[in-house]
């Protein structure tokens, strides 16, 4: 699944693409993705970009009219094509521009979304209920310390709940947790305010510097030009089962957390 720095990848990739331009015409080719494609949509139509933004896993393209929000699901990208090139198979929709360009939406699973939202799109259900964004100032250790407050739930699952913060997927935590020494087992409501702290910082730290990598590539996702993203190469103990910790080298243990893997270092993760 594409996760926050591939999606703010693919932002940034398509934003001067399209922010100022004229959006010509909508072209939806299958309108049964996670929820289905509206019909307001066409509201698009004539309307230039002026801004694109993104919120958690949404990217948001603000015009006078409306905003329209883009979810990238399990397995979708945007690329940039020109507006006449042949669709490919799951090719679901194009926003073809003034400019003879297009932004092509492909998705295999089928699992994204393309809707339209009309007044303030941060509080539409989608959005009105997620925690800060992680590399935003409301993001900081004393408020992981206070959210975390009699929680039983593993720390790990804790960071990835999206009413927590936004956008540290199952990657990223397992590379943060890592980077902080804390062992993903851990009650968040035992995590000392000192060590939210450390994670605060080693989150930060891991999302910027995929962002700056262009993203992670796994199974389906490529960037928005074609190419992948590099970060994989770096990752420390994400699907390194029985390999040795870059650290300690002891083995890398592998377990199963809220129905997701897990892997960590038994000794420098405590």
């Amino acid at each position: 699944m594409p996760e926050l720095p591939e999606v703010e990848t693919t932002r940034r990739g398509i934003e001067p693409w399209l922010k100022g331009h004229t959006v010509a015409k909508v072209n939806i080719r299958q309108p049964k993705l996670r929820w289905p494609v509206p019909d307001t949509i066409t509201a698009l139509e004539g309307q230039v970009v002026h801004e694109l933004t993104r919120r958690g896993k949404y990217i948001l393209l603000h015009t006078d009219a409306g905003v329209g929000l883009i979810h990238l699901g399990m397995s979708g990208s945007l690329r940039i094509v020109e507006a006449d090139l042949e669709p490919r198979k799951h090719d679901h929709f194009d926003l073809v521009l003034g400019s003879g360009k297009a932004v092509r939406y492909h998705d295999p699973r089928r699992f994204g979304a393309f809707l339209w939202v009309q007044g303030d799109p941060l509080q539409h259900p989608l959005l009105c209920d997620l925690g800060p964004e992680p590399l935003s100032d409301a993001f900081d250790g004393d408020y992981l310390f206070a959210q975390s407050r009699k929680r039983t739930v593993s720390v790990k699952v804790f960071i990835m709940n999206a009413r927590i913060v936004v956008g540290v997927g199952n990657i990223y935590a397992n590379e943060a947790l890592f980077l902080a020494g804390i062992d993903p087992r851990c009650a968040a409501g035992s995590v000392s305010r000192e060590r939210y702290l450390q994670l605060v910082q080693a989150i930060r730290q891991i999302l910027a510097y995929a962002i700056e990598c262009g993203g992670t590539t796994l199974r389906d996702f490529v960037r928005e030009d074609g190419t992948p993203g590099y970060f994989q190469l770096e990752l420390k103990v994400y699907d390194r089962a029985g390999q040795a910790c870059a650290v300690c080298q002891n083995p890398i243990v592998q377990i199963t957390q809220g129905q997701r893997s897990t892997w960590f270092c038994p000794l420098c993760q405590h």
